[in-house]
């Protein structure tokens, strides 16, 4: 509930939430009661609530209304909508000629002496469903995407979107083309400035969707469609959903999961060349909603507001579109793959969105109300567990010490982090440092020796460049493999641009001459990558010593995400091992992370992914080299317990997962 001068609490009654007035017998306040100094407010003040009624305002509830209504001196109408017209709010003939449907928005506005107590019994009526008690509970399925447990209302649209946007043909196919470009232009001139509200992970998916929409493979046949009398609306519309298609129907889940940004991209540049104005549901201006939608795209996901909004299940998108990669980010709570009817619900509907089972509950009774109030004080209360861990060195239960060490995933992942957190750095994804191009030594040399200074002589590992498979970059990675998870990705990347990675590499042997840096190498496949790579290494250092500038030879370790490798661990002379659980899942039982299908043969405890992962630790004990695990799996408090058991006694975790993964360590054993 919203007032013009102030905001006002939400509850009714002032401070009961029954609906009814204070006083004796229904006696009304003398005047000026309203604000203790005897004048009136010297305008109205205002609320609204949602209709979650399945019928509206119906005969029963507008007579619960407007009788609520009579019971207060001050002057009360409501409307409906930000467009409808104010009506008596104490006429019942005049609130039911309003027929308000579910999901309506009811606006309010009270003037006189107990104006702040009537809006809040009026509001409260309305979200109380006018007393008619609660709807049938229903519950739906769908797959984690980000973990999380909230509850809110049902919002099914969060923001305006295009439907039948074709556009009109104008004289001349050259203006058509003009006008397509610069609709082009605009919508990547919108994207540009979505960059700052993403972070470094959000960043980097716009970076992606600015490179699709220029590539003229891309616009090439909307030009042609232009050139054969469309107009630029109907062409580019064709053109994309030609595309839209070709991916949804894609065996290879990245290219299916990237539907949703070539839908974003769509939407975007006919909204420039047919702007159109559609109007926002009610629910959406309120805070608590819970998005449920087919999908969301990445700039749409960016544009909402999420400290307003609970979370979101989609009926479509899958665990790797950048959706979910950008809900992960901000631990925004979401399904995918619902298994719903969108006609089902209604805004308004209150709901909990359990992303940890995997349901959305609407309309929930009392039990599951009751049992999510439990479920939400026990995460309460194991987190505050958690967060005495934090700060202390993981040590099993049976007395052995495990290293714990954070991934690095931006910039902005060290701040307000205390070093003392954690044991060093595990993994330093450098991808983000080309978003906006190839950065040269000198960019990537600070951020390196920024790590070092940061971690004060703990151990901090950088990969080198993993670029590829989901993590495409515009004018390194290929476009159009038929399967970019097994294709040129990673080290394979590296070697097939030397001169990139021997930037790379200067840079870091230029910090290692400051401390402990590690180099790993990713998606290592056969060992002569490895010698490679070092011999690569060994140049760039020996030039750098030659020419006076202080440079050292860091010791090289790989990523273990190939199932040869792992099989033949013995073969690779590696300074370190780190285990890519993230990848190895997905080859070894040859199933994609992002199937909803495959779910449940994407499993990490997996005999052969266990079975796997102790014959790499077998060896780093055999020979005195560390085995780390630096994937999702480590992360994970519930599967800490599989790695300690295959031998592994070095995680490199999130920043977020230190606490509770090094409770699961503590718990081990006992």
């Amino acid at each position: 509930m919203e007032d013009e001068r102030r905001h006002l609490p939400g509850s009714g009654g002032g401070g009961r939430g029954d609906g009814r007035r204070r006083g004796v017998g229904g006696k009304q306040p003398a005047e000026g009661a309203g604000d203790g100094r005897g004048i009136l407010p010297v305008s109205p003040l205002s609320g609204k609530a949602v209709i979650t009624n399945p019928t509206g305002l119906h005969a029963r509830p507008a007579v619960k209304l407007t009788k609520l209504a009579k019971t207060f001196a001050a002057k009360l109408r409501l409307r409906v909508g930000t467009e409808g017209k104010w009506t008596d709010a104490k006429s019942v003939a005049r609130v039911l000629a309003l027929k308000a449907p579910k999901g309506q928005m009811l606006f309010f506005e009270a003037e006189g002496p107990d104006a702040s107590e009537a809006l809040s019994g009026m509001t409260e009526l309305v979200r109380r469903n006018f007393d008619e008690g609660s709807q049938l509970e229903r519950q739906f399925e769908g797959q984690v995407a980000c973990a999380g447990l909230t509850e809110g209302f049902i919002v099914r649209r969060a923001l305006p979107h295009l439907d039948g946007v074709n556009g009109v043909r104008t004289t001349h196919p050259a203006t058509e083309r003009q006008l397509l470009e610069s609709a082009v232009r605009k919508a990547a001139s919108e994207l540009e400035r979505l960059k700052p509200a993403g972070g470094a992970v959000g960043s980097e998916i716009i970076e992606f969707q600015i490179e699709l929409l220029r590539d003229s493979a891309l616009l090439e046949p909307a030009f042609q469609s232009i050139d054969e009398g469309k107009s630029a609306s109907k062409a580019f519309r064709a053109a994309l959903e030609m595309q839209i298609a070709e991916y949804r129907s894609s065996s290879d889940k990245y290219f299916a999961a990237r539907t949703s940004d070539l839908t974003d991209l769509r939407d975007r540049v006919l909204s420039a060349l047919a702007p159109v104005s559609v109007e926002v549901p009610a629910a959406a201006q309120e805070d608590g909603g819970i998005y449920v939608g087919d999908d969301l795209t990445p700039s749409r996901f960016l544009e909402l507001d999420w400290s307003r909004w609970r979370g979101a299940a989609l009926l479509g998108g899958s665990t790797a579109s950048h959706v979910a990669i950008l809900a992960r980010s901000r631990g925004v709570p979401l399904l995918v793959g619902l298994r719903a009817d969108l006609e089902e619900l209604a805004d308004g509907e209150p709901a909990v969105l359990d992303a940890e089972s995997g349901r959305l509950i609407v309309n929930p009774s009392d039990v599951a109300t009751s049992q999510f109030q439990l479920r939400k004080r026990a995460r309460i209360a194991q987190t505050e567990s958690e967060a005495k861990y934090r700060s202390i060195p993981a040590v099993s239960g049976s007395g052995t010490r495990i290293t714990v060490q954070i991934n690095v995933e931006s910039e902005t992942t060290l701040e307000r982090l205390d070093p003392e957190s954690c044991d060093g750095i595990g993994l330093t994804r450098t991808e983000f440092l080309f978003h906006d191009g190839l950065p040269d030594e000198e960019v990537q040399y600070r951020f390196y020796r920024r790590l070092i200074e940061w971690a004060s002589g703990k151990p901090v590992v950088i990969r080198t460049l993993d670029a590829g498979g989901d993590k495409p970059i515009a004018g390194l990675t290929l476009l159009g493999e038929q399967n970019p998870f097994l294709g040129v990705r990673g080290i394979r990347l590296s070697f097939s641009n030397p001169e990139v990675f021997r930037v790379q590499l200067r840079a870091l042997s230029r910090a290692a001459a400051l401390g402990p840096l590690q180099i790993m190498l990713p998606m290592v496949t056969i060992p002569d990558e490895l010698k490679t790579a070092r011999e690569m290494l060994r140049e760039e250092v020996d030039s750098l010593v030659s020419r006076g500038i202080a440079a050292a030879m860091p010791p090289v370790g790989i990523m273990v995400e190939v199932p040869a490798v792992a099989i033949s661990i013995a073969r690779f002379d590696a300074a370190f091992y780190s285990i890519g659980t993230n990848d190895l899942i997905q080859y070894v039982t040859a199933s994609s992370r992002d199937s909803v299908a495959l779910a449940p043969l994407y499993d990490a405890t997996s005999p052969a992914v266990l079975e796997l992962i102790a014959r790499v630790a077998a060896h780093g004990r055999s020979v005195g080299r560390e085995v780390s695990v630096c994937g999702d799996m480590a992360s994970d408090p519930k599967l800490v317990r599989y790695l300690l058991e295959a031998g592994i006694t070095s995680l490199s975790v999130t920043p977020a997962a230190l606490g509770s993964v090094k409770h699961a360590v503590s718990a081990h054993g006992r």
